[in-house]
């Protein structure tokens, strides 16, 4: 009945998404609590853990904690909106909300803006892996110097990973499929998470690589002074990062539909644990890794400890372990972009072998040759942070929101909807603002050194 008071008598298009709709109804979901956990929390986690010692050193514990903590719960409140007003409707797909809220444009620019953002945070994962794999074999192979072999060759290495690991795992025919992987995932980071605890232990400040001192060398004396608040240029990145860090909404709607029981509260649950730990983990990352190396933290973390001994063995294992985290979370970001081009492109079309392995193909190759052309792990936070992460986490949930619910259930003086509306208001806030600074920075061309990446 509601799908009938909601639609606008547009009956060609409706047809297709009550066909899209009844395939969900259809499908009966068989993954547990647990591991539509992993899932999601594998979603959440990802590069962005190693951008976040970096922003906190731009501005100090206290600021970092409150923006952190903010983002947090803003993406909670963003799940429930999107949850309410999926149970409206009945449906499950990201770009069938925003056809039912803005018809044809509202879902051509949902699929738009989630397979922008997903194809950055692949990106970011296998930047780690181009920057992250040489220094690997390297290490394993004793040396303290790279070398011209090609697999010593980042560009190389990232092909050759897609190809034999990430692919095979883009081919499954559900998400759930890949629990048990993500739950690895997760075991990965948290391993990295109790090394970099280890290593504020170990590793002594000021660190003469970092600037090349001299015996005779004053160092200067804030080099190791804790910062709790603090504003710099580099601040413009920090929102950017954080708000990265934190998407896993394109993946909320999938989940939600392979969730056995599925239920709004229960899915809601799912995403106030999986978001509550890991920003647990991300704090924790955080302030151990500035508090190693202060103010002298380069945007990807790994690459600091590189300066201290690239021959360590634990940071060895750290690194591999990142690696692997960040390889398996490759397939979890893949599902949501190639759902929403298969709703856009082929709406209403039942499964098919040959489109499924296509599309996951030249989504990987899209991929790859935007990361062996981008030089900077920076510069994919900061952009895709500012842009796509600020609509889905704030703007289009809350229009989603505004729109779908009915006038007569909550009108528009209510306060649910004056709360989604302030939402989204804050969503374009955040983006030009975040945009604005950005820009003020790659003009006035003042960027610090971020290690050679």
């Amino acid at each position: 009945m509601e799908l009938q008071k909601l639609s606008n008598g547009n009956h060609q298009h409706d047809s297709a998404v009550n066909i899209s709709v009844l395939c969900l109804f259809q499908f009966e979901g068989k993954t547990s609590f647990g591991m539509s956990v992993f899932n999601l929390s594998n979603a959440i986690m990802g590069s962005g853990i190693l951008g976040l010692s970096y922003a906190m050193s731009n501005t100090g514990i206290i600021l970092f904690l409150i923006l952190l903590t903010c983002i947090a719960c803003l993406s909670c409140y963003s799940v429930h909106l999107l949850l309410c007003s999926a149970g409206v409707v009945g449906i499950r797909a990201y770009e069938q909300l925003g056809f039912r809220a803005f018809g044809h444009p509202g879902k051509i620019l949902a699929a738009v803006i989630i397979t922008l953002h997903n194809i950055g945070a692949m990106s970011s994962y296998l930047f780690i892996v181009k920057s992250e794999l040489p220094l690997v074999i390297q290490a394993f192979l004793g040396q303290t110097s790279s070398s011209d072999d090609w697999f010593m060759n980042g560009n190389y290495l990232i092909i050759i990973v897609t190809v034999c690991i990430i692919l095979p795992l883009t081919l499954m025919k559900h998400l759930g499929y890949l629990g048990y992987t993500s739950g690895f995932s997760l075991s990965c980071m948290v391993f990295f998470l109790s090394s970099v605890i280890y290593k504020r232990f170990k590793i002594a400040c000021p660190l003469e690589v970092f600037g090349n001192y001299s015996v005779n060398t004053v160092v200067p004396e804030d080099t190791c002074t804790t910062k709790f608040f603090t504003i710099n240029q580099e601040t413009a990145y920090t929102i950017p990062i954080l708000a990265f860090a934190f998407v896993c909404h394109p993946e909320v709607l999938p989940i939600y539909t392979e969730l056995s029981n599925p239920t709004k509260r229960r899915m809601q649950n799912i995403g106030n644990v999986s978001i509550l730990g890991m920003f647990i983990m991300y704090f924790f990352t955080a302030i151990f890794g500035y508090l190693t190396f202060y103010e002298n933290t380069e945007a990807e973390l790994l690459h600091t400890y590189s300066k201290v001994d690239p021959l360590d063995t634990l940071i060895l294992c750290v690194r591999l372990a990142v690696l692997v985290a960040v390889t398996l979370t490759v397939p979890v970001v893949l599902f949501p972009i190639r759902r929403a081009l298969l709703q856009l492109l082929f709406p209403g079309r039942p499964f098919h072998w040959l489109r499924h392995i296509i599309i996951a193909m030249c989504l990987l190759f899209a991929v790859n040759l935007l990361v062996i052309l981008v030089p900077n792990i920076r510069d994919i936070f900061g952009i895709t942070g500012a842009t796509t992460a600020p609509s889905l986490i704030f703007i289009l949930p809350g229009l989603f929101y505004i729109r779908i619910i009915p006038t007569n259930q909550e009108p528009m003086t209510s306060r649910p909807k004056i709360q989604a509306a302030c939402f989204t208001a804050l969503g374009f806030i955040f983006m030009t603002m975040s945009l604005t600074f950005i820009g003020i920075d790659w003009v006035s061309g003042e960027k610090r050194n971020l290690g050679g990446h």
